[in-house]
């Protein structure tokens, strides 16, 4: 396919709506003028991509009405419609698909228009909170996230599998105080990634996982502060090996 074969359905579409269409006009793939209306310029590409966004950004300092033309078949599209279709939303552009085939139809998908995103403020929160709770910078921004990032999440957790490693079987309760999290039991219920284990009501153990993974992420942490429980008056907590 060339990206002249978009043209003629293209055309038909603008000349049904009263417009007068020339294409190829000085740098423009398609001018169309209707009245003392601003003109409306299209852009033609086979596929989408950054080239033709950025000389479709280009022809908005020759009028506000401006679009891309890509056939219906276009697989980028396909893949990241919605994505695609907030981006030249948030650019004023507007966005024209064209089949080529017998029928030969065009259907304007999106108009170019004044973009104000919508706020946020419940992901903003959530957002800051993730920064505020998270100890240290321990990721290098950029690395790839199927290989695991460092979340504060991430670091709550190791804090209490490293405790068991330490100290073996205790109850929640118990490495809630030691360790000053709130949520240890919560942690240790939920067991996200598979490393805890309950040992008997309301105690928990290392499992054979959590004692392999944990290992992989040393070093890659900022701890609070040593792995150790806190003394109380007249060491209350009772430390042994195994919690009671």
């Amino acid at each position: 396919m060339k990206e002249s074969d978009l043209y003629l359905p293209l055309k038909r579409l603008l000349e049904s709506q009263h417009y007068e269409v020339k294409g190829e006009v000085q740098d423009c793939d398609v001018l169309a003028v209707r009245g003392k209306e601003a003109p409306v310029v299209v852009e033609l590409k086979v596929s989408l991509n950054l080239d033709v966004i950025l000389q479709a950004v280009e022809r908005l300092s020759l009028t506000p009405k401006v679009y891309i033309g890509i056939p219906g078949e276009c697989g980028v599209f396909k893949r990241r419609r919605k994505h695609t279709m907030k981006l030249l939303r948030m650019l004023g552009l507007g966005l024209v698909v064209i089949h080529s085939n017998d029928d030969g139809s065009a259907k304007v998908l999106l108009d170019p228009g004044e973009y104000t995103p919508r706020k946020s403020k419940h992901h903003q929160e959530r957002l800051l909170g993730e920064f505020s709770r998270r100890v240290g910078d321990p990721n290098l921004g950029g690395t790839e996230k199927r290989l695991g990032i460092m979340t504060a999440y991430r670091q709550r957790a190791l804090e209490i599998a490293r405790f068991l490693q330490k100290w073996g079987p205790t109850k929640a309760s118990r490495i809630a105080q030691a360790l000053r999290e709130p949520k240890a039991r919560d942690f240790l219920y939920r067991d996200v990634y598979g490393w805890f284990d309950r040992a008997s009501l309301g105690v928990y153990d290392l499992s054979p996982r959590g004692g392999r993974e944990i290992a992989l992420w040393k070093g890659k942490d900022k701890w609070r502060g040593e792995l150790r429980p806190p003394l109380l008056s007249g060491n209350s907590l009772g430390i042994t090996t195994t919690y009671k």
